[in-house]
């Protein structure tokens, strides 16, 4: 497995995913998006007639969501987040989803021992990649949880944590339970904490397949009529 960072300007890194051979191969977020998503379309369009511009939007709410999660990541033990990178404002903002991750913790009592934040992985198998978002212990058990500052948890969460739970086993990373947490960016959202069983983690993966092949037939195609 090869994997290699690109910084893009006012972005996070992005992450390409090779195979041993040094192919390049896709990420599950890339493969993901050729899938429709009606109701985001619906959300733009909502933005639009009051005004306001749907990409500086999900701008701004992407960086709060990646300060939120680098906060959580350094109370888990992972790298500091950069300081000077973000505006009171934003710092704010994700400080309530802080919060929320840490009353999730207060009322399930659950403690989270990392083993790994932000894994990159790829399936040699299935020739794709993607980043472990956190893999560790719960309760003496191995995890992996997702961490999500959405306003909700939606079909392609399951998708996407389907494809990396696959990616774990492959790699040899033993799997006990999955979970998507979502915490929320204002005082009044609380947290999801939502437990993935393996019945539909094997029908969510099945999703992710036909994706997958759907994202390299689409490939193929375009590149002929290029």
């Amino acid at each position: 497995m090869q994997v290699e960072k690109k910084i893009a300007k006012r972005a996070k890194a992005h992450t390409i995913y090779k195979l041993a051979n040094g192919k390049r191969v896709p990420g599950v977020t890339t493969v993901l998006g050729v899938i429709n998503k009606p109701a985001l379309v619906k959300w733009a369009n909502g933005l639009g007639l009051q005004g306001i511009d749907s990409t500086t939007y999900v701008d701004e709410t992407a960086k709060i969501g990646t300060l939120a999660h680098e906060m959580i990541q350094e109370y888990l033990g992972g790298p500091a987040w950069d300081r000077d990178a973000y505006n009171a404002e934003q710092v704010d903002l994700a400080e309530n989803a802080v919060l929320s991750f840490f009353e999730w913790e207060r009322q399930t009592g659950h403690k989270m021992q990392t083993l790994n934040i932000e894994l990159p992985l790829v399936s040699e198998a299935c020739m794709y990649g993607g980043t472990i978002d956190w893999y560790g212990e719960i309760d003496g058990k191995r995890w992996l949880v997702d961490i999500k500052t959405s306003k909700g948890l939606y079909p392609e969460h399951t998708f996407q944590v389907s494809a990396y739970w696959q990616m774990l086993i492959e790699n040899g990373y033993p799997v006990d339970g999955v979970r998507l947490l979502r915490v929320g960016r204002t005082e009044d959202e609380g947290f999801d904490d939502h437990v993935i069983d393996t019945p539909a983690l094997s029908d969510a993966w099945k999703v992710f397949e036909a994706a997958l092949n759907l994202y390299r037939l689409k490939g193929a195609f375009e590149r002929r009529a290029a």
